[in-house]
Parts: C-alpha cells; structure tokens; sequence
C-alpha cells in the first residue's frame, strides 16, 4: 500500500470573534484533525476580525492561541501572514500561538514549484481610498502610535472603523473591490513566479491565465463566514474545498 502524498493547507479570511463561536469551533476541529496530517499550514491573513494589539488578552484570544500552539508542538510548522483585520499582530501573540510570522509577500517552495503567498489587498488597487488608508496603516509610525494608545480607546476605535467599513462596503462595486490582473501580473512578474496563493476577496476560485508566454495559476482563499474554505495541495494536486460551519 503506498502512502498518501505530502501536503499543505492554506487557509485565510477565518474573521475569528467571540460572537462567532461556530467558527471557532470549526477551526479548532480542523487543527485538531486535518492540520495534524499536514506538512505545515499557513494562515494568509485576517485571522480575526479585527486585532487591536497583543495586549488583549482574554479567553477568546488565548483560545485561539493554545489551539494554534497544540498543532506545533506536535511539529507541524504554522506561519502566518498578516491581512488588512489583524496587521497589528506582533511576536506576543505569535509566541503564543506558535506562529513563524512571514513578510506580507512571500515566495515558498511549494513541492518544486516557487509559489508567491499573500493577503491579497495591495492587489486591489482600482480602491483607491483603501490603498491611501493601507500605505499608511503600514508606516513605521502609524502602528506605533496606535499600540500606545490605552486599550478603551483602541476599541472603540476599531468598533468605529468596522462600522465605517461596512457602510462604504455597500456602496463600492465587487470590481473595485477585487483584484485587478495588471496587478497581480506585476507583482508575479517581481517576483518570477507562475503561481499566487492570495484571500482577501473572499471569491474562492483557481484562475489560469499565461504569464510570460507561459501556463501561470492564481488561487483564491475562501472565507470562513459561512463556510470553513481551506486549500490542500501536493506535488500532484491542487484541491479547493469547504466544511458547512
């Protein structure tokens, strides 16, 4: 009998919370089960809903995290990537969790093939304001001065601006908040790859398209409002599946 081939998971956009407690279970089922079977796992983003710092600790959080450390301590190797929810995720938490943070773009050998990971919003460029508000939520100063603020005031700050998110959302069309090919061109071409693992547009899909006169792949992470959308891939396969929540 030969054994099952090697694999990795690839999950994003999990949007964890304490009011969403289905989801919380799911994934805590996924890594102690499917996850333990994996060569590593990553978590390309938007983990949380919204992460106001590391100093937020609670029972929710540590949940998360004693869930994500039980799966590295048994070996499996966890590395994450931060999304536009939680890019003030630092080393506390990542210790906790048994995390390997990775930079926001990262090329992987994947099975032999060099695979591009990210979140997926810098490729949303046609959104003009959010790309503004993310060039500067990623400065050196921005983070800092939101970190030393007092945790009342973070969150009521993030209550305000989910609030105003969700608001614009409504008026923005699905184009504009979808990636724009010329950008996901640009960025595999900088970086030399014929394949990008991306979430953040929650519109799970395997495009084909030729790069460079070649056969180039972008997979698309789903989201886990209604459903747990992870990607397992091999060296022979590349599958897109999703678990009803």
């Amino acid at each position: 009998m030969t054994s099952p081939s090697p694999f990795t998971y690839f999950i994003a956009d999990l949007h964890l919370s304490a009011d969403r407690d289905d989801i919380n279970q799911c994934l805590f089922e996924f890594l102690k089960n499917q996850a333990t079977k994996a060569d590593a796992l990553y978590v390309l983003g938007d983990l949380f809903e919204v992460w106001i710092g590391d100093d937020e600790q609670n029972s929710f959080t540590l949940s998360i995290a004693a869930a994500f450390k039980a799966l590295s301590v048994k070996g499996i190797p966890v590395y994450f990537i931060h999304g536009n929810r939680d890019f003030l995720l630092r080393q506390k938490f990542a210790k906790q969790a048994g995390f390997t943070i990775l930079p926001e773009q990262k090329v992987i050998n994947l099975y032999g093939q060099p695979t591009l990971i990210m979140h997926g919003d810098e490729l949303c460029t046609q959104d003009v304001e959010y790309q503004k508000f993310r060039k500067t939520a990623r400065s050196w100063w921005w983070p800092k001065i939101m970190l030393s603020l007092p945790l009342s005031i973070r969150r009521k700050l993030a209550k305000k601006a989910r609030a105003t998110s969700k608001n614009k959302q409504t008026k923005l069309t699905m184009e504009i908040m979808d990636v724009t090919q010329a950008a996901v061109i640009a960025t595999m071409q900088s970086h030399n790859v014929q394949r990008l693992i991306h979430g953040h547009t929650h519109r799970p899909a395997i495009h084909h398209f030729d790069l460079n006169n070649q056969a180039a792949e972008r997979i698309v992470l789903g989201d886990w409002y209604e459903q747990a959308s992870m990607l397992k891939v091999s060296s022979t396969s590349i599958a897109l599946t999703s678990v009803a929540l």
